[in-house]
């Protein structure tokens, strides 16, 4: 048994937990979550727990469903709270293996385990550092109504007397009390909007906090009454919730990235990274945006990126280049401006970094920067610059997928093809639906 086991066991003992969750997620990025009395703990480190894999959204067929919950005791941490489970609980993230100890080729954490394998061969750490956004409600519509943002706020809203300071200030504590570090948080732009950024980490790390964020801002928020979403855009009239992504590569203690005197601050690595996050953009977008409501975001002058191109000071870009600490070299970074904050974060993870590793490999050249504010270019001016448009929806989206050799190899044929066939399922209930926007205007004259 290792220390960190050791650990685990005894603080469990010494703090009288009384039950440990074990969470996973599935391929769609659904928490899952098994509750396990503490003198099961031992022998989950060393055998795992069983279960049901073909229960599980595309984790196994029927005839394969034996699989193991192997805990990882690295990502134990008691919950700041008390509740059903008792005074105090805990929890663990898991890896997923088949019974003879492989790990599964579905489970997302191995996906993006063996993606960042292939940095480290190459001399790299991949740090992630996610700007997550969401909506508080004051309730959840059952009926397909629209909803209620919580409050009215704007972007860094003040208000002492606001359901949204007393929440983001929970929720907050209730983060950096589980080891999470918490940078920012600050009301968004649209009413009931929130964001909360993560101070930046391994990629894995980022991933398992970003799962365990959603599950806090859910409880915190249920805890005072109102509703939280993740959803990508559930306003009409409002911008959606991005989870904008700033990445960066480290050969041990040196940004990859940083060239003082390139003259946008970044090194031939850097160049070809963001140039093969360009490059695949379009095929990797099914991942980063994977619901048919993700591209009501994604459309020009909302406030989100709609062409594939980079820039400096430019939000209208789909790779910004941040430049709040000029000259720092450890703070020169690339962020990443479409994906939403409904994704699988460790598929998302690794398709970013799949996507940048092959632009290194080949050696891709970095296009003109655009200057310009791309939303209020025209078709014609956009394609003139040589800016493609990114998909208009999932169903595009899935087929610049399904061609993808580097996102199949990415995420492995398993998770790539049950991925592809359960969002075609989306994209042909979501096809068949007879929506508000046709009764409204339609019924009354057709």
């Amino acid at each position: 048994m290792d220390r960190q086991q050791e650990f685990v066991l005894r603080t469990l003992e010494e703090r009288e937990i009384r039950f440990v969750r074990l969470w996973f997620t599935d391929v769609l990025g659904y928490l899952k979550s098994v509750a396990v009395a503490p003198a099961e703990i031992e022998a989950a480190f060393a055998e795992g727990i069983g279960f049901d894999g073909s229960a599980v959204q595309g984790f196994a067929r029927v005839f394969e469903s034996d699989m193991l919950a192997k805990p990882d005791p690295a990502t134990f941490q008691v919950f700041p709270w008390a509740n059903d489970a008792g005074p105090d609980s805990a929890r663990m993230f898991c890896d997923i293996t088949m019974p003879d100890g492989s790990p599964s080729w579905a489970d997302p954490r191995h996906v993006l385990r063996r993606t960042l394998s292939k940095a480290a061969d190459m001399g790299f750490t991949f740090y992630t550092h996610p700007e997550i956004e969401f909506f508080l409600l004051k309730d959840l519509p059952t009926d397909g109504s629209a909803p209620e943002p919580a409050d009215h706020g704007g972007y860094f809203d003040l208000s002492t007397h606001d359901v949204a300071h007393d929440f983001r200030r929970e929720a907050v504590f209730a983060l950096e009390a589980m080891g999470i570090s918490v940078e920012f948080s600050h009301h968004e732009v649209a009413p009931g909007q929130q964001e909360i950024d993560l101070r930046y980490a391994d990629a894995l790390s980022m991933a398992d906090n970003i799962m365990t964020l959603r599950h806090v801002v859910r409880e915190i928020a249920l805890s005072q009454g109102v509703y939280a979403t993740f959803m990508p855009k559930p306003f009409t009239d409002q911008p959606g919730s991005a989870m904008h992504t700033h990445v960066s590569l480290f050969e041990g203690d040196r940004n990859a990235f940083h060239h003082a005197s390139d003259p946008v601050g970044l090194s031939q690595t850097g160049r070809s990274f963001v140039a093969g996050l360009l490059q695949h953009a379009v095929e990797i977008t099914a991942v980063t945006n994977q619901w048919v409501n993700s591209y009501r975001r994604l459309v020009a002058g909302g406030e989100a990126p709609s062409s594939v191109c980079w820039g400096r000071a430019n939000r209208s870009a789909l790779v910004r280049l941040p430049s709040y600490k000029p000259g720092k070299a450890n703070s020169t970074r690339v962020e990443i401006r479409s994906p939403d904050s409904a994704c699988n974060p460790y598929l998302a993870f690794a398709l970013m970094l799949a996507a940048g590793l092959r632009g290194i490999e080949k050696g891709y050249v970095l296009p003109p920067e655009a200057e310009d504010d791309v939303w209020s270019l025209t078709d014609t001016e956009r394609l003139a610059a040589g800016y493609d448009d990114l998909p208009h929806s999932l169903d595009a989206a899935l087929r610049a997928m399904e061609g993808s050799e580097l996102v199949a190899e990415t995420l492995g044929e398993h998770t790539f093809d049950f991925f592809l066939r359960n969002k075609r399922a989306e994209w042909a209930d979501y096809r068949g639906q007879v929506t508000p926007f046709e009764l409204s205007r339609y019924l009354p004259v057709l």
